[in-house]
């Protein structure tokens, strides 16, 4: 059997391993961008900003930057993509994989599932950016020349 070019083997430590580096990055990053933003309305950043599907929504500041929030956190989970993944076709797994246990944790938290527009619209597009520009990211990693000559260039 020949050898084939990254060839990968089953590996479940290691997914689960990435799932929960993953997870882990997603809300300490949305934490740190909701402190930060809150320093802007003059709010700190509780679990209510996290999970409730409630407080999202265009009509209170609050809700703007809550939502403001979760769009900077998808750009900066696009670069968890990036460092901790490294494969462009296994980013839409990991983004949906995400979002799919903060959808359990909000119905956990909530004891009800999320039912507003404004928290599904919004997830719907960090979603979309965050597997996007981390699968861009990551096929430009991909994509990089590969040295054939390792040996130094003399001038001669």
């Amino acid at each position: 059997m020949a050898a084939q070019f990254r060839s990968y083997v089953w590996d479940p430590a290691l997914i689960v391993a990435q799932m929960v580096l993953l997870q882990a990055g997603y809300y300490s990053s949305l934490g740190l961008w909701l402190a930060l933003l809150g320093t802007l309305g003059r709010t700190g950043p509780s679990l209510h900003q996290v999970f409730s599907d409630e407080i999202l929504g265009f009509s209170t500041p609050p809700g703007r930057l809550s939502m403001m929030a979760f769009v900077l956190n998808a750009l900066t989970c696009a670069l968890g993509l990036l460092y901790f993944i490294r494969r462009g076709k296994q980013c839409l797994d990991f983004t949906v994989t995400v979002h799919f246990f903060h959808l359990l944790g909000c119905w956990i938290y909530n004891s009800r599932f999320p039912s507003t527009l404004t928290w599904w619209l919004v997830h719907i597009v960090c979603t979309a950016l965050m597997a996007a520009i981390g699968e861009y990211l990551c096929m430009r990693i991909e994509l990089r020349e590969i040295p054939l000559n390792s040996a130094p260039k003399s001038n001669v």
